[in-house]
């Protein structure tokens, strides 16, 4: 046993070593960090994407197709880290490291900037929502939606593209290859490139869209309180439950969802940017940080399911159709 502990210390890269006398537990436990989430991730994203199949009132709200982009794209990132859980599982060669490791690292960056730009995507509908009621329905059309879409995928493949042609890295740390860890670096001024069109624009349109959206709903929350103060009758009352309630709890959970997102984003992208200025480089955090990003691929599932009673219901169902034909 001690023996195949040993062959994989020397076969692996392992970023957490803090020293040589406890290499072996290190690499077992970065082995079962990445196999774990590698499965919740697959699990998790597997379950939504059956739930809003089977949950027609999902699809009411036009965030939905957001929502199972979003799910498709974390999916994604679950079978891509199947790449470095079976390289730690098989003993890796390192025969086309450098191509696995761009590869891998391109794929992972493209996907997390599909979900961000999703994000951003889904605060200006529920901004539309809510500012424009009346006009929604032919602002927000099923076509333009899939346009919006397909632009978010070619965006996203676009902008991490340079990342081959030598200028970088794109993003992605915790390397379990050597030769990502060694001799693939990160460039300031790629990752000032990443930061300016794609990390600050969707943080601010995330955060001007929900300051106005909470702002709204706060004001018309007030105005229902002062009718039913002045007039307490039963048509204020249901002028109340029928106003932006809904609207404004579908933005919480939306909101929950985001800055989850962005709390475990946030170390990731601030390592990015001090170890692409040469300020910071430590193999334990980049490790922490990436996986720590990457788990929101699993956590948006677990919000979502507490959020929100449609998907509740929807999961349910699908819980007891597996039951019945078991």
């Amino acid at each position: 046993m001690s023996s195949s502990l040993t062959n994989i210390s020397e076969h692996l890269s392992c970023p957490l070593g803090f020293g040589h006398y406890n290499a072996v537990d290190v690499c077992i436990l970065e082995t079962v960090v990445i196999v774990l989430l590698t499965f919740l991730i697959i699990a998790g994203n597997l379950t939504v994407i059956f739930v809003f199949h089977c949950a027609p009132l999902l699809h009411h709200y036009t965030t939905s197709y957001f929502i199972q982009t979003m799910a498709y794209a974390d999916l994604f990132v679950g079978v891509s880290c199947l790449v470095p859980t079976l390289s730690l599982l098989h003993y890796p060669t390192g025969v086309h490291e450098s191509l696995t490791c761009q590869v891998f690292g391109y794929i992972i960056s493209v996907l997390k900037s599909v979900s961000m730009a999703c994000l951003a995507c889904i605060s200006v509908d529920r901004y539309l929502a809510i500012t424009k009621p009346l006009s929604y329905n032919q602002l927000v059309t099923p076509c333009r939606l899939r346009i919006c879409i397909s632009l978010i995928w070619i965006y996203s493949c676009l902008i991490f593209l340079p990342s081959f042609f030598g200028w970088g890295k794109p993003g992605y740390h915790g390397d379990i290859f050597e030769w990502c860890a060694t001799s693939w670096l990160t460039n300031a001024y790629f990752t000032g490139f990443i930061v300016c069109l794609l990390y600050a624009p969707a943080a601010f349109v995330i955060c001007f869209t929900y300051f106005h959206i909470f702002k709204i709903c706060r004001q018309h929350t007030k105005e229902i309180n002062d009718r039913r103060a002045r007039f307490p009758s039963h048509e204020v009352d249901a002028a109340g439950e029928t106003g932006h309630s809904p609207d404004r709890r579908y933005a919480m959970v939306l909101f929950r969802i985001t800055s989850v997102f962005y709390v475990l984003w946030l170390p990731y992208i601030m390592y990015f940017l001090l170890e692409s200025s040469r300020v910071l480089e430590n193999p334990a955090l980049s490790f922490l940080t990436t996986w720590l990003a990457i788990s929101n691929s699993f956590c948006n599932c677990v919000i979502y399911s507490l959020s929100n009673s449609v998907f509740r219901l929807g999961l349910r169902r699908l819980s007891e159709t597996i039951c019945s034909s078991c």
